[in-house]
């Protein structure tokens, strides 16, 4: 009886470890924008600590952040990173996938006011991300010290 309970709880486990690596591979970014992504790393992580404090932001943007930072923070992760290159480009697609969802809820107004890199890395985030600038809005000023 105890063996059926945990070999049920393994089969579940890794049901859903696959599940997650096929959502991965939906939604990660192709081509150069997995390398641009890898790139912004050190930014994103900045940009998601300061959306994750401002208080301004709807209380389940906050949480997701939280979770997605909690998650950067645990050394398990989907992939390992001895993997090479895929191996670190599983945190870069999760957090692309969460700030689709931020920017759809919070805004690009919000993305922008905390964005801490230059204009080319936010206009690569952009594109990482699908953020739709509208029309005649253009990037932060590129006033802010370079990226990484």
């Amino acid at each position: 009886m105890l063996r059926d309970v945990l070999l049920g709880v393994a089969v579940a486990a890794l049901a859903a470890w696959v599940a997650l690596l096929v959502g991965l591979l939906v939604v990660r970014p192709r081509g150069a924008l997995l390398t641009e992504a890898l790139r912004l790393l050190p930014d994103l992580l900045r940009l998601l600590r300061r959306l994750a404090g401002d208080a301004t932001l709807p209380r389940g943007v906050r949480v997701r952040l939280g979770l997605l930072m909690a998650y950067l923070a645990v050394p398990i992760d989907l992939i390992p990173d001895f993997v090479p290159v895929i191996g670190y480009a599983d945190d870069a697609i999760i957090v692309a996938a969460v700030l689709r969802a931020v920017v759809r809820r919070a805004g690009v107004d919000a993305v922008r006011r905390h964005w801490p890199g230059t204009e080319d890395g936010f206009a690569a985030l952009c594109r990482l991300t699908g953020i739709r600038l509208p029309d005649g809005i253009r990037p932060p000023d590129g006033d802010r010290p370079a990226a990484g």
